[in-house]
């Protein structure tokens, strides 16, 4: 049985990113504004992004998934500092995440930097989805760890990466991309044998 996040047995634990998310965006975040309703808005704006990609616009597409990963920082940090965090979210939060990271990587990865990575990081995040229903269906808490958060942030910077090299013609930066998506993967392996989703 999950313990109730915010509850006197297990308080919610702010991390520096949510203080500083506390103190600029989220002020600018209305009331009324859930942090469910932010995860859903990732969910509708991801095929916007891929569509920009997919036609090779990739100035905006660059800007669009920018915007949209920081919608990963901001449904989190407002979810924790207005005691909002709920089980729909600890499972569609970073189900949203892997459908935006993958697609990119769909498109993209296989395409510019390198197929096979692309797949392997695919599968380990259909892996991870697999296990966090297992574990749901089973009774389990769903809880992203630090292994999970990093390999998200590797993602997202191999992908803007990745972008700046195709927008701006630099070869160099498309081997650095490279390196950050295998060092995602081997975060993806830590974070699926940790669980963390």
């Amino acid at each position: 049985m999950c313990i109730i996040v915010g509850s006197m047995e297990q308080p919610i634990k702010l991390s520096w990113s949510d203080k500083i998310l506390a103190k600029t965006f989220l002020r600018l975040i209305p009331q009324f504004v859930t942090p469910n309703q932010i995860t859903w808005s990732r969910f509708l704006l991801t095929p916007f992004v891929l569509a920009l990609l997919w036609t090779g616009q990739y100035v905006w597409g660059m800007i669009a998934f920018l915007v949209v990963s920081f919608t990963d920082a901001l449904d989190g940090s407002l979810a924790r500092t207005r005691n909002k965090v709920t089980d729909w979210g600890k499972l569609y939060d970073p189900l949203a995440d892997k459908l935006l990271i993958g697609m990119v990587v769909y498109v993209l990865v296989a395409k510019y930097v390198d197929f096979y990575a692309a797949w392997i990081i695919i599968f380990i995040e259909i892996l991870i989805i697999i296990a966090a229903i297992l574990k749901r269906k089973n009774g389990g808490c769903l809880e992203a760890n630090i292994w999970g958060k990093i390999k998200m942030v590797l993602q997202v910077t191999g992908v803007m990466i990745m972008l700046l090299g195709i927008i701006f013609d630099f070869t160099s930066f498309l081997h650095l991309s490279r390196g950050t998506f295998y060092l995602s993967i081997a975060f993806g392996i830590i974070s699926l044998f940790t669980y963390s989703i």
